[in-house]
């Protein structure tokens, strides 16, 4: 078979083929404790599967608007104002299955072949597969440990040329659960304020933070005519499985990302839509919980990798990953993933997964209990002590 040259160009996340690794060792009678999976370990609250089912029993199976639903996108609209001080209409919005359309429907739209983009590195690994499908030319960014996992504005600046077409930013941040600042965004903000440049802010995960309260780049004057928000609800309200998303952008754009779901998708599920609604209008009392239970479990794995001998790790600000510098181990990041999954039975991710200014680096998901947080840790402090 004679594939497309552009498939060549295609990346992957590790994440899944790590899990199926470790699920194959599952079924040898191995005992795995997972912690590689970017995937809340909580069940979607029930008022919000309540809402599905009404929505089935009610004839919300058929095709909808390729853009979502309009109850869906106001009740989007209303939410955005509302949590980002932002002036938002249902026409800005487009809901998709998932987070990911947004991501490649937004690089498919805005860059041409040679054009460049700038994107975190280490970071969630579909920026660059994206960038370099379209044919676009990906610029990484180091995020720097010294930084607080934060990018450096002024090297961030040095990186801006005339063919420079999108900066990609992600707060918090997949895979280091660092923020950006006030002052970071900010500056960003002012770095492209009078160039043709269109920010695209990922912020899946704008409700799993653990002090202050989330900032848009798109609150900034002139910023949210040219921001692309992606947002969604498989975080926030564990419902990854549900495949449903949204972008909020200027209405122009949303135009052509809704004719990109046209001749994709079609549409977004209606009964899920529907579920998306009482999801951002019902209790957030279950997202509260999670966040409270986040922090117990941040705090646990912290406190716990920096007691094992090779590893340091900073305090996550948000999401539910940490990435622990292991450096002082002598062992690369690959060998070092390899080694815990099969010597330990943890499964996690190498930060080369994420780009090579990963190296040196692990990512563990505290998507996990307590419990199997601290069994991993003993798992881990033995098998580095046999290193």
């Amino acid at each position: 078979m004679n594939l497309a040259k552009r498939m060549s160009q295609l990346g992957t996340e590790t994440a899944f083929e790590v899990l199926v690794k470790a699920r194959s060792l599952e079924a040898q009678g191995r005992p795995i404790i997972h912690l590689e999976i970017g995937e809340p370990d909580f069940d979607t609250p029930p008022n919000i599967i309540d809402a599905a089912t009404r929505a089935l029993k009610d004839g919300w199976t058929h095709y909808g608007p390729s853009a979502g639903l309009p109850q869906l996108r106001q009740a989007i609209a209303e939410e955005a104002a509302r949590t980002r001080n932002i002036n938002v209409n249902p026409d800005q919005v487009v809901v998709v299955p998932g987070g990911k359309p947004i991501i490649f429907f937004s690089i498919l739209a805005l860059i041409d072949e040679g054009d460049e983009v700038i994107y975190p590195n280490p970071g969630f690994p579909i920026y660059e597969s994206m960038i370099r499908y379209v044919g676009g030319r990906p610029v990484p960014i180091p995020l720097k440990e010294e930084k607080n996992f934060s990018l450096d504005v002024e090297e961030l600046l040095d990186l801006i040329t005339n063919r420079t077409k999108m900066i990609i930013i992600n707060s918090p941040h997949n895979p280091t659960g660092g923020v950006l600042s006030r002052d970071d965004l900010q500056a960003i903000a002012e770095a492209v304020l009078d160039k043709d440049i269109m920010i695209l802010s990922d912020e899946i995960y704008s409700r799993i933070l653990y002090d202050g309260s989330h900032m848009s780049i798109a609150q900034f004057p002139g910023l949210q005519e040219k921001t692309i928000i992606l947002d969604g609800f498989s975080k926030t309200y564990a419902m990854t499985g549900w495949r449903i998303g949204y972008g909020i952008m200027r209405e122009e754009l949303a135009q052509h990302i809704a004719k990109l779901m046209v001749n994709s998708n079609s549409c977004t599920a209606s009964f899920t839509q529907i579920a998306g609604i009482e999801a951002l209008r019902g209790d957030q009392s279950s997202v509260t919980r999670m966040v409270e239970e986040f922090r117990k479990r941040r705090d646990i794995i912290v406190d716990g990798l920096n007691s094992i001998e090779g590893f340091s790790c900073l305090r996550p600000q948000g999401a539910f990953y940490v990435f622990p510098n292991i450096k002082k181990t002598g062992w690369g990041s690959k060998r070092t993933a390899d080694y815990l999954l099969e010597e330990a039975g943890v499964a996690c991710l190498s930060g080369t997964s994420f780009g090579e200014y990963g190296e040196g680096y692990l990512r563990f998901s505290y998507a996990n209990s307590i419990d199997k947080i601290k069994e991993a840790l003993e798992r881990i402090r033995a098998a580095v002590e046999k290193m």
